[in-house]
Formats: structure tokens, C-alpha cells, sequence
């Protein structure tokens, strides 16, 4: 396949495509070590990957949009848009000042899957924290990350979690 022969619908079809394999893997890997171990287990190794994972993602998107070092909120905000999952979900920017803004991930695919099969949110705060904080440093070093709400918090029904993340000088 040449890709440099896709249309736009086409390359976005793919995208979106890969998006969601991405992401299926992600879950399988995770259940297979929660089948033979635990959930606790599933998710220590699950906090391990992010926190390789995230860095390296938010290095390569801030690369790719030539962010620079210290990109600050703005930077963030944009990196925020352009990660892999930001395809599938539904997420939005609430609440802004010149050191901070809140994040809100209103529709995860991960949760609306399990709610649509009548299963409990899945508890990914302690994964969430490593994950955002590392992404956020990793575009800023100043920037710090706060957990607002994430499961097996409760959360209202417009999303299902939210991080606010503080530049600090």
C-alpha cells in the first residue's frame, strides 16, 4: 500500500482505523495479565507502559508540531489534540487562566465499551496520573498535573474524568 496515494477521507479512515487497533491491543495485553495475575497486577504493569509510553508520545507529537522546549499551556493544549486517542474520544478544554486549564475526556471508548455491556468504569485513576503528569512534563517541565476526578472516583455523567494541569514558574 501506498499511503501517498490515499485521499484524505481515505487517510483518515486509516487513521482512525489503526487508532482503534492501537487501542485494542492495549486492552488485550492488559487483560491477558489480569487473567493470569490480578487487576492490581494488570494495572502496576499497565502504569509501567504508560510511563515509557507517554513520554515518548508527547516527544514525538511535540516534534512533529515543533513545539519548543518549555511550550507551556498552549503548548500542552495543542499536544493534547494531536495524541492517538483523540481520534476516538471526546474530550474538551473547560476552564483556562494565564498558569492553568482543565481537561475533561467527556466520552472514553475504554468506558463507554463497559458501560454499554452494564460493567462498572474501569479503574484507571492510578494509570491516569502517571500517564498525564508524565505527558505534560514531558511537553513542559513547569507543568504540574492534579487529578480532578478519575474512575473509580465518581464522576458526573458529562465525563469521565477530569486533570487540571498548573504551570508553575
Amino acid at each position: 500500500m501506498d499511503i501517498n496515494q490515499l485521499s484524505n477521507d481515505e487517510l483518515k479512515s486509516w487513521l482512525e482505523d489503526a487508532a482503534k487497533l492501537w487501542l485494542a491491543h492495549d486492552g488485550l495485553w492488559f487483560q491477558s495479565v489480569e487473567k493470569k495475575y490480578d487487576i492490581d497486577e494488570a494495572i502496576e504493569h499497565d502504569k509501567n507502559a504508560w510511563n515509557i509510553f507517554s513520554p515518548l508520545e508527547a516527544k514525538r507529537i511535540k516534534a512533529r508540531l515543533n513545539l519548543p522546549e518549555n511550550a507551556g499551556l498552549e503548548g500542552l493544549k495543542k499536544a493534547l489534540e494531536h495524541r492517538l486517542y483523540a481520534i476516538l474520544n471526546k474530550q474538551e478544554i473547560v476552564e483556562e487562566t494565564e498558569t492553568s486549564l482543565i481537561f475533561r475526556m467527556n466520552d472514553c471508548r475504554v468506558q463507554s465499551a463497559r458501560k454499554r455491556k452494564n460493567l462498572s468504569d474501569f479503574p484507571c485513576k492510578k494509570v491516569g496520573i502517571v500517564e498525564y503528569s508524565t505527558f505534560a512534563k514531558t511537553i513542559d517541565p513547569r507543568i504540574e498535573t492534579e487529578c480532578i476526578c478519575c474512575p473509580p472516583d465518581d464522576h458526573p455523567e458529562e465525563y469521565y474524568c477530569a486533570w487540571k494541569f498548573t504551570l508553575v514558574e
